[in-house]
């Protein structure tokens, strides 16, 4: 190994700048040098590079973002995209590649390697989707910025005794959701991997009440419209705003419906971020020195584990119902 290169791709997350960072002053302390592929795989197709030097990762520890950009690549997603990338790579004498992201940007990793290119690939995605590793960098970030929120929310939602239903992030993934909805104390936390029945929901938010709650907090994933089961009657499933409104309607509850969209992408990372992200960013230079060709760090328990790209693409990623259900006790007392 000589000289590395290192991309982030796919939607940004807290912590993909702390990993940027050890991996080039990793890369730096063992002699290698490092280019940086501006804008994802978009880049690397355009060649569009830059050198990195201890200096140019300096202060990026504590910010969200990525300061290599991203982008989509349709462009890469075709044979003689991915035909020109291997070109830039070899006209770059690049060794190996190491990229930032989730599912998306291992895909992509995959198939560059299957072309012949050492690539490495770090877990990175707020959604927290992929199966190579139990959290991805972001994550943690991600359900704090939700939980401060909530918190928020929850102040007003108690002065004027209204129940408020809070949209979260996370594709077909209900990880954000339930991470904050049990964190957040959340009534009902409704997610795209588990079929709910939206009168049980306003059934749950009517109890409370006669038990004297004053307000109520309904946590969604934004891809839970899919988990509503056809079969059962007076189901209307979709997004914060019809649900919203069907708990108004069922309730005569004052309901108000918060989407918090893109802010749960920025900020500082958080602790765990910021030593997930510096952790895995050391191992794959680690991973890249030892030869052990193109592989997936992430994280299991408190080990990291190294496997190889199809191992980590089969892998399903699950719910984690205990928490589902820990989080229904709490919220029926």
């Amino acid at each position: 190994m000589r000289r590395v290169a290192v991309l982030t791709s796919g939607g940004d997350a807290p912590g993909m700048n702390a990993c940027i960072r050890a991996v080039v002053r990793k890369a730096l302390y063992h002699g290698i040098e490092v280019v940086g592929v501006r804008r994802g795989f978009h880049g690397l197709v355009a060649g569009d590079f830059m050198e990195m030097k201890s200096r140019t990762v300096g202060d990026i520890l504590q910010r969200g973002g990525t300061i290599l950009k991203s982008a989509r690549s349709d462009e890469f997603k075709t044979e003689e995209g991915r035909a020109k990338a291997l070109l830039q790579l070899r006209t770059c004498e690049i060794d190996g590649l190491v990229g930032i992201g989730g599912d998306g940007t291992h895909t992509g990793l995959s198939l560059l390697s299957k072309m012949g290119v050492t690539t490495l690939g770090i877990p990175a995605t707020i959604d927290n989707d992929i199966s190579s590793t139990d959290y991805a960098i972001g994550f943690d970030t991600a359900c704090n910025t939700v939980i401060d929120a909530i918190n928020k929310i929850r102040d007003t939602a108690t002065s004027h005794e209204r129940t408020y239903v809070v949209e979260v992030m996370g594709r077909n993934s209900g990880h954000i959701a339930l991470a904050a909805g049990l964190a957040g104390g959340a009534e009902s936390i409704l997610i795209p991997e588990v079929e709910f029945d939206i009168q049980q929901v306003c059934e749950r938010i009517t109890a409370g009440a006669r038990q004297g709650k004053s307000h109520s907090i309904v946590v969604v994933a934004e891809g839970a419209e899919g988990a509503v089961s056809p079969g059962r009657g007076g189901l209307l499933g979709g997004c914060a705003y019809r649900i919203g409104q069907q708990i108004a309607g069922l309730t005569g509850f004052e309901t108000r419906i918060i989407v918090l969209g893109h802010i749960q992408r920025g900020g500082a990372p958080s602790v765990r971020d910021r030593i997930l992200a510096t952790t895995l960013g050391a191992k794959a230079i680690d991973v890249l020195l030892a030869g052990s060709g193109s592989s997936v760090v992430g994280v299991f328990g408190n080990e990291i584990r190294v496997m190889q790209f199809d191992e980590a693409l089969s892998m399903k990623r699950t719910i984690n119902m205990d928490y589902y259900e820990l989080a229904n006790v709490l919220s029926n007392l």
